[in-house]
């Protein structure tokens, strides 16, 4: 078995909120073979398996008592090429920011606003991410993923995965499906996405009056650095919540009871909240309790200040889900994955 699995090993390197907790078993998968190899081990020990990425969007509880599996295949190749739209595969272990910065210096355009976001180009899909009005299913040409209840590759299409405000059919079917490769449609001349307030400001202050896509990416780099903390300094996953969504009644009374309510009408007649605002109004923002609390600049970013547990930052954000439904009836979802 050309498949490495180590025994007790710590997973604080692997997961973004710095989370000190231990694999019982730990290997890494660098092709699909290994991948295999990896899942037969598993079956054949009776182990459950813990797919990992980036670990950048999952906040871990406890010691993991399986077979974690880090996805650690690379490579970056354009399938396709007709001198305007341009189709490239990058396999799941790829970090997805240094991947974006790729398609910039291929000169393609469509990832830019996605730029900054932790985590790998594999694990992209699971929650469809999105930043700055651009969400990864406005890109997306396909991918490939291997059936665990099968053993069977399969294609995804478009339709076929399910993307939804950060949700896809990966997450909702969590465990069945290996991502081991994904497809983007990107163009070398397709129309920027500027509609963001903050980032339409931060390019008039630069003084770029005709952006490109890396000036986009590079003003989003700028707003993001500002905005969020580097997991590589203070742990933290990101957003930690989800922008609820709420019925148009309960946004009018919100709105009637705060004038300055973040608030955005929605095509199905919901109205989605900034999460962050909610938040920050309630006093949160800037709160520590030990080691764990919420970043003094940014209230949607929950952290570790060295040495918080798992069970620590679940407990802070329970709090928070509390008051916030106490405050303004509404329902706060967690969005990285709790194990």
């Amino acid at each position: 078995m050309s498949l490495n699995v180590l025994p007790l090993v710590s997973l604080k390197a692997y997961n973004s909120f710095a989370v000190d907790v231990a694999a019982r078993w730990f290997a890494e998968a660098h092709d699909d073979d290994q991948v295999r190899e990896a899942l037969a081990y598993a079956q054949q020990q009776l182990l459950p398996v813990l797919l990992l990425g980036g670990g950048s969007n999952m906040l871990l509880t406890a010691d993991v008592e399986a077979l974690v599996l880090r996805m650690a295949s690379r490579g970056i190749r354009v399938l396709q090429d007709d001198g305007e739209r341009v189709l490239v595969e990058a396999e799941a272990g790829e970090p997805w920011h240094p991947f974006v910065q790729w398609t910039l210096q291929q000169g393609l355009v469509g990832l830019e606003n996605l730029s900054l976001i932790p985590g790998t180009v594999g694990a992209a899909p699971m929650q469809n991410i999105g930043a700055y009005g651009v969400e990864l299913k406005d890109l997306f040409a396909g991918l490939t993923a291997l059936d665990r209840r099968s053993g069977e590759l399969r294609e995804f299409s478009l339709a076929d995965c399910g993307f939804a405000y950060r949700d896809s059919l990966f997450k909702q079917e969590a465990g069945r499906w290996v991502i081991l490769r994904v497809r983007f449609a990107l163009s070398r001349t397709a129309a920027l996405h500027l509609d963001y307030g903050p980032l339409r400001q931060r390019l008039v202050e630069q003084g770029v009056t005709a952006p490109t896509a890396v000036d986009v990416s590079q003003a989003i780099c700028a707003i993001r650095s500002e905005k969020l903390p580097d997991p590589a300094v203070l742990g933290n996953a990101g957003s930690f919540f989800k922008n609820p969504m709420v019925a148009v009644e309960l946004a009018q009374r919100l709105s009637a009871e705060h004038a300055d309510l973040v608030a955005y009408p929605q095509a199905d007649g919901r109205v989605k909240l900034a999460a962050g605002w909610l938040i920050e109004r309630a006093g949160w923002k800037g709160f520590r309790e030990g080691d764990a609390g919420v970043h003094r600049l940014q209230a949607l970013v929950l952290v570790n200040y060295g040495q918080a547990t798992g069970q620590q930052l679940l407990a802070l954000a329970r709090r928070i889900q509390a008051d916030i439904f106490r405050r303004f009836a509404v329902d706060l979802e967690i969005e990285p994955n709790v194990l």
